[in-house]
């Protein structure tokens, strides 16, 4: 019981003023103690990980009939609560951090990411503006500096200029603030009345992310074109193609205010001709959005940097550091080119939030360039992540992943019975099954089997897209525990599973 005594007896009720015993929520040696037993229990967990069902195995509903139906009125031990966690929690939880996950995209943990969270959760500011807590402040702007060189990208997105850098939630938030600031900057310049005019550009491989973007911030669905990526083009989106749709609407009375290009689209990794976009967004003064939030990681890498060719004409670019940085959940990096727009389209100022700092504008209010107005202290983890592990390890990490994708490629090469449907770019392999010529669903049913007999197996988690038709298989590389003997041990699962579909029909 995280409980101390009160004044008088220690077993008197924990009442009012007489004795008792009283919640001290927060106790040096308590923390210390117990702090001490949750990373044991951490540790544990990481070091038996590849024993749990990589993709959980209950059914809907499962906890309702595990846990009590109200809260508890007396505290409980951390005993129980272990124990409540290993047999009730765990068998609920998808191990994302197993080295078997291949699943949609990586979400990384790490010792330094860890860390940063834990020191994060002691500290527990609410970082809304510079004076409640200065170094929240000025670290994400250092931190963020540091990434965008690290990146490369034009001086434009420095804190120095008149960009700069900011940590959202995900990558679904930071197009939105985006879109916002687009939005609110094309309403200056055409008439508020004109918001119905406005249209948004992205491609069919373009995140889901931009069209819940729209619906937030307003755009009629109408005005949401979504051009048919390219199969001949690797499923990257064809400038021509854009155009075309751009010179209807001008013909049309519409005003184009925005289009995504994507850098590691989720479905294929597919990377978007960035420089002629740009240079559309540029002639029709739309904002160009570049979505990195997956691939942007393998970019500090000499050679995948140029994958970001013609960020120079990008109003805004995000990458989740949470997703293959190995910096623990949420930490999404957005840098604009400049922060006025953001600022003027989110900015607030109650006079219970003024202080002499930001008025006088010798400070950066994060609460400006989000949606929330409080906001975690996420620059500790990136931070620490950066320190210690170092630039070379970071590209390291990176490398060896994409050489494991590009392992698993040439096995599934060896194997006549399957096809690699897209080239790989970075660490996602999208493969399938090839149907018998006599199959009406081509495949469809066949791998959608392939998939959820590997799943139900516990042994891995892999996921699925469509593409041009093709019901197709994605294996994603990036768990930070995964070995190449991970790779190859799937691998063999998946050609076992294939071997009894295919000897069943």
């Amino acid at each position: 019981m995280l409980l101390r005594d009160g004044a008088g007896s220690s077993n008197g009720g924990g009442g009012g003023g007489g004795g008792g015993e009283w919640l001290r929520p927060m106790d040096a040696e308590q923390l210390r103690e117990c702090g001490h037993r949750m990373v044991d229990f951490v540790a544990d967990y990481y070091k038996s990980i590849e024993a749990f069902p990589v993709l959980s195995q209950v059914q809907p509903g499962y906890l309702k009939e595990l846990l009590p139906d109200s809260a508890p009125r007396q505290p409980d031990t951390l005993d129980s609560l272990f124990d409540d966690i290993r047999q009730k929690i765990i068998p609920g939880v998808t191990h994302w951090q197993s080295p078997n996950y291949f699943a949609y995209y990586p979400s990384n943990s790490s010792t330094a990411g860890f860390l940063g969270e834990m020191l994060s959760a002691a500290f527990n500011i609410v970082g809304f503006n510079w004076i409640t807590s200065p170094a929240a402040t000025e670290l994400e702007v250092i931190v963020l500096d540091w990434f965008a060189k690290m990146l490369k990208l034009p001086s434009q997105f420095l804190s120095t200029a008149l960009g700069g850098g900011v940590i959202q939630g995900t990558a679904s938030e930071a197009v939105l603030v985006a879109l916002l600031a687009a939005r609110d900057r094309a309403l200056r310049k055409h008439g508020k009345e004109s918001l119905e005019k406005l249209v948004v550009y992205v491609s069919d491989q373009t995140h889901s992310a931009v069209q819940k973007a729209c619906q937030i911030a307003g755009i009629f669905p109408e005005n949401i074109r979504v051009i048919i990526a390219d199969c001949n083009r690797n499923y990257a989106v064809a400038p021509e193609a854009v155009s075309e749709d751009l010179s209807r609407d001008l013909a049309s009375g519409l005003i184009p205010v925005f289009i995504c290009g994507t850098v590691g689209t989720t479905s294929s990794s597919a990377v978007d001709p960035l420089p002629e976009l740009g240079q559309i967004a540029k002639a029709h003064d739309m904002w160009f959005h570049i979505d990195a939030a997956y691939a942007g990681s393998a970019c500090i890498c000499p050679e995948y940097r140029h994958h970001l060719n013609g960020v120079e004409e990008a109003d805004s670019f995000n990458m989740n550091a949470h997703k293959w940085f190995l910096t623990n959940f949420d930490c999404s990096l957005l840098w604009v080119k400049d922060r006025s727009f953001l600022i003027q389209s989110l900015s607030t100022n109650p006079e219970f939030l003024k202080n002499k700092a930001s008025q006088a504008n010798s400070v950066v209010d994060f609460k400006d360039w989000q949606i929330p107005l409080g906001r975690r202290f996420r620059s500790l983890k990136l931070w620490m992540v950066l320190r210690l592990y170092g630039v070379e390890n970071l590209q390291s990490y990176i490398r060896k992943h994409i050489h494991l994708a590009e392992h698993f490629e040439h096995l599934l090469s060896s194997d006549s019975r399957f096809e690699v449907v897209t080239p790989r770019t970075f660490s996602l392999v999208c493969f399938r099954l090839l149907p018998p010529t006599s199959d009406r669903e081509n495949g469809r049913k066949l791998n959608y089997d392939l998939m959820d007999g590997a799943n139900s197996s516990g042994k891995i988690f892999i996921s699925h897209t469509v593409l041009s038709g093709k019901f197709v298989l994605r294996f994603a590389v990036g768990a930070p525990l995964t070995e190449e003997q991970h790779v190859d041990a799937a691998w063999k699962l998946l050609q076992d599973e294939a071997t009894k579909l295919l000897g069943s029909m």
